[in-house]
């Protein structure tokens, strides 16, 4: 449990899990809803029929749901042997949607992201990866920080032989303000062990997620 100064702060993609009781958590929702009702009023914008239970709604949704990856435990995963190395070829996963946040302008990240893996002695029920992916994105993120987060997950709950995790998004950041170009689309990608080393079996990866809905 972190002491009540060092739980106070913590850089925002990161995660305080196990760190705030619910009571904390409570604690934080009403500060977050008082915070936005503030911020209506100092935009002149003074709860009305619509309004009126806004804040409380922003409070819910940033505490529970956008920015849970922050306070939730890591998913639990069930793990398989890899028996008798059976698996020994590339498989992957994907394409997972995600929701994330920007983390310059707290405005909406959504996209995919795909995940290959050259299993050594254990493998991951499918759904984990999914699970995995949504904790990680669900908190203020830039996306290359955010891609690495992920094969970090992956690769901390698998040790295996070989990892890749590309990840497409659009930004509201870009599309609803700034240069509004809503096609826009980032991609980035980590690659570690074997399909960092080896081009054939980053191109065999790359080849599987086109048929994918890369």
């Amino acid at each position: 449990m972190l002491d009540a100064q060092q739980a106070a702060m913590k850089p925002a993609n990161e995660s305080f899990a196990g760190a705030l009781t619910a009571d904390e958590l409570a604690d934080m929702e009403n500060e977050v809803e008082g915070c936005v009702l503030d911020m209506l009023r100092a935009l002149r914008i003074e709860p009305d029929h619509n309004t009126r239970d806004t804040p409380a709604r922003v409070a819910r949704m940033l505490v529970r749901e956008v920015f849970a990856g922050r306070y939730d435990e890591p998913p639990e995963l069930t793990f398989f042997p890899n028996v008798r190395g059976a698996l020994d070829q590339i498989y992957a996963v994907g394409p997972i949607a995600f929701s994330s946040s920007c983390a310059h302008h707290l405005v909406p990240i959504t996209g995919r992201a795909w995940v290959g893996v050259l299993p050594d002695d254990r493998l991951i029920g499918l759904s984990k990866f999914h699970r995995l992916t949504r904790w990680i994105m669900a908190r203020p993120q830039i996306q290359e920080e955010a891609t690495h987060q992920l094969a970090d997950a992956v690769e901390g709950a698998l040790a295996p032989r070989g990892l890749a995790v590309v990840v497409r998004a659009t930004h509201l950041c870009c599309a609803w303000r700034g240069v509004r170009d809503e096609p826009s689309v980032m991609s980035t990608s980590v690659m570690r062990g074997v399909l960092l080393a080896d081009s054939a079996a980053r191109a065999e990866f790359m080849a599987m997620i086109a048929g994918m809905g890369f």
